[in-house]
């Protein structure tokens, strides 16, 4: 039992590091900070392309703190956004990002991809793929 009786909470922290730590060694970066940033961004900005249900169907799989993260500062009035361009998706992730020493950019978000390859069911990121543009999903690791 928890320290606090709040199991919940315990289990949503120990699945939200496991989420970070897988980011972190795959990135080969040091800092789980950095990683969470990264996680945090690109998450956004798939979040930001999906239609609505796709976006709450994705974030049903993901653990309860990161699935506030992914929520923060969704405003649906502005998404699904138009642009359909890989490069505006990698730039808005890079605002976010850039001052991460360890960024490559694109090599990095495909392993925010992979990540979510591995935590999220296969029959989803196939939904997912089916819903962002060609050129974001061209990107995405099977």
């Amino acid at each position: 039992m928890s320290a606090q009786g709040l199991e919940v909470i315990d289990h949503t922290v120990q699945l939200t590091h496991e989420w970070i730590n897988e980011l972190r060694d795959r990135l080969a970066w040091s800092s789980s900070r950095d990683a969470l940033r990264l996680l945090r961004a690109t998450m956004a900005q798939i979040r930001d392309h999906l239609q609505h249900e796709e976006a709450v169907q994705l974030s049903a799989q993901m653990p309860l703190l990161v699935r506030g993260m992914f929520f923060e500062g969704w405003n649906l009035a502005h998404t699904p956004l138009r642009d359909r361009k890989a490069e505006h998706f990698i730039a808005a992730i890079e605002a976010q990002v850039s001052e991460v020493q360890d960024w490559r950019g694109a090599q990095d978000i495909v392993a925010v991809f992979r990540t979510l390859n591995n935590r999220i069911s296969e029959g989803e990121i196939r939904d997912v793929k089916a819903g962002l543009p060609k050129s974001i999903c061209e990107m995405w690791p099977d």
